[in-house]
């Protein structure tokens, strides 16, 4: 039997090189520590090559099994384990939140601020299982200290610390439910904490811990051997350095930013907590290609699979984006638990009506093309994120691969 080669799927070989060059000049010019990327095509791997460093003190070489903190790239991985229970028939993206967690029930708005505290309304509209999939929750994140109501996330966090309460997942999402949200649920889009209360509803409706569901329900089947919530004493020579770009030192340099757990850890997050390979994010990828299967095990129905390419957000929410001038999201729409594509020509990049996919605060980037039953994988570890467009330009070389 002939070699395989990318021509077989309608890729051309010649073409797939300015892949490597688009890296390799980051790479040369001291922008990027170490990339490894990665096209599949009809069930094929077109094209992976790995190129820099995993710690550039120690001239250690990037290597196919390095470990990396996927950071956001988790909740791609909760929403999954969330559907798989929609299948069961435990909820519809319509059901309450309250149905699973009653202290949402009793949710207040924020208004404004005044000299006697924060003014309050009712909720016009419970918060629903869409509205956490797609961030039109009314929760944030509690990043800004400049912004009111991430204000209380931040002084609530304190008052758990002062008080030693446990860490968590239970005791985070119950402490959330009594903090006021931003907005009405389904009026806006803000990033928030939705994906980390889903996994909260997989603990509820699982009656197990959101881990131990994970792990049994599609981490195992799936053969994702490396990806956990925690790096082993014993793999963590594999896992990469984390560099970046900060105002004080604007060149690239090691940071830490996010702790390593050696173990696992008493609050895994949900929507930002794994670490992961690119062999086992390869393997979820493919399996949504596939429309939910991959070797023989089936996590998702194609039919369901076909809900992850529409747009889910409600029409007052959109555009969605993370300022007032966000191209990198134009012509996105919000599904279940990722960004989607409604629009190729507003979006400015070549792709397909339905692509899917999201990325982490350390530009680990995938998304999945159905249509040209293709996904695209990106694996680094540099913040910020977006510092530098690496994921718009792999999406664009990817696309003129595709000759067939």
């Amino acid at each position: 039997m002939s070699p395989f080669t990318p021509a077989q799927v309608g890729c051309s070989a010649e073409r797939l090189t300015r892949v490597s060059a688009l890296i390799q000049r980051y790479i040369d010019e001291g922008k990027l520590p170490g990339v490894i990327a990665t096209i599949s095509r009809r069930g094929q791997t077109v094209y992976q090559e790995k190129f820099g460093w995993m710690d550039i003190e120690a001239r250690k070489p990037m290597q196919f099994d390095a470990i990396f903190r996927i950071a956001s790239m988790t909740k791609p991985i909760t929403s999954v384990a969330a559907i798989m229970l929609y299948e069961e028939g435990h909820f519809n993206l319509n059901t309450p939140v309250y149905e699973f967690i009653p202290a949402f029930k009793d949710a207040k708005v924020f208004v404004r601020e005044t000299e006697n505290g924060p003014e309050l309304a009712d909720l016009e509209r419970p918060i629903t299982m869409r509205h956490l999939f797609t961030h039109t929750s009314g929760l944030s994140y509690g990043f800004n200290p400049a912004d009111p109501v991430d204000k209380l996330y931040l002084q609530a966090r304190q008052q758990r610390e002062r008080e030693e309460t446990p860490e968590t997942l239970q005791n985070a999402i119950e402490a959330l439910a009594r903090l006021p949200l931003a907005f009405q649920p389904g009026t806006h889009w803000r990033y928030s904490m939705s994906i980390d209360v889903l996994g909260y509803v997989i603990q509820v409706i699982a009656v197990m811990p959101y881990e131990q569901f994970l792990q049994e329900r599609l981490l195992e089947p799936l053969g994702m051997v490396d990806t956990a919530f925690y790096v082993p004493p014993a793999k963590l020579d594999r896992l990469c350095g984390l560099y970046g770009h900060t105002p004080d030192q604007p060149g690239l340099h090691q940071v830490t930013w996010r702790p390593v757990y050696n173990e696992p850890p008493s609050h895994p997050n949900p929507g930002g907590g794994l670490f992961s390979t690119t062999h086992d994010y390869g393997r979820f990828a493919q399996m949504l290609v596939n429309g939910g299967e991959l070797a023989g095990v089936r996590l998702l129905s194609p039919k369901t699979v076909a809900l992850m390419e529409m747009n889910q957000a409600p029409a007052e929410a959109l555009p969605y984006g993370f300022g007032k001038h966000d191209t990198y999201h134009t012509g996105y729409g919000y599904g279940l638990g990722m960004r989607v594509l409604m629009d190729v020509a507003a979006n400015g990049l070549a792709g397909s009506v339905g692509e899917f996919g999201w990325d982490g605060a350390f530009n680990t980037y995938f998304w999945i093309d159905r249509k040209e039953a293709l996904y695209g994988l990106l694996m680094m570890q540099h913040g910020p994120n977006g510092y530098y467009p690496i994921a718009r330009q792999f999406k664009t070389v990817t696309y003129q691969a595709l000759v067939n």
